[in-house]
């Protein structure tokens, strides 16, 4: 019986394009290499808190976070936690809390999973920087809904929303996502 999962992905520079990218799945899923958008200071190794870069390396995916108002729950391999208005994730690197999931007030500083724009209706958390978690080495790293027209993220990689959903099915906690 084969895998029914993507054991590795690789997410390479498109030529020419810093800001844009391919994502190179695993033959578990069909439709082959998929456009993404990358950070707007392109892929980096030496990254750090707020320089607009997507790291380089390679990471496993932790949990698939998703809105439960706009959308029923996926179908993943991934433990799946729905998203509430006070999800947020702490990019403060002064905060003990630094690069984790946290409870935001209304008026409360961090980066908020509840948006407007729908870049977060499906968001899976990478463990980049988490073992362990270094100050201003990067924060809220994760794949999500691109923009319209893949425009450059903050360092996350981003896809088209349905192309997210589709592989969203084929992840599972030993996939491997190698960032180059």
């Amino acid at each position: 019986m084969p895998n029914l999962f993507v054991s590795d992905i690789h997410v390479v520079t498109r030529p020419g394009c810093r800001r844009r990218g391919l994502l190179l799945p695993g033959p578990a899923f069909s439709g082959g290499m998929i456009p993404v958008a990358l950070g707007r200071s392109g892929i980096r190794a030496d990254k750090r808190e707020g320089d607009g870069a997507t790291p380089r390396g390679h990471f496993r995916p932790v949990r698939l976070w998703w809105r439960g108002d706009r959308m029923p729950r996926p179908a993943a391999r991934l433990p799946v936690r729905r998203i509430t208005p006070s999800d947020g994730w702490c990019e403060d690197p002064a905060d003990r809390r630094y690069n984790q999931p946290i409870r935001l007030d209304a008026d409360a500083p961090g980066d908020r999973l509840w948006r407007d724009d729908h870049l977060y209706d499906l968001v899976i958390e990478l463990d980049h920087n988490t073992r362990p978690r270094v100050t201003n080495r990067g924060s809220a790293v994760f794949i999500h809904c691109a923009r319209t027209g893949l425009a450059p993220t903050a360092g996350c990689v981003a896809m088209p929303a349905e192309t997210l959903r589709r592989l969203i099915g084929v992840l599972s906690p030993k996939t491997r996502i190698w960032i180059q």
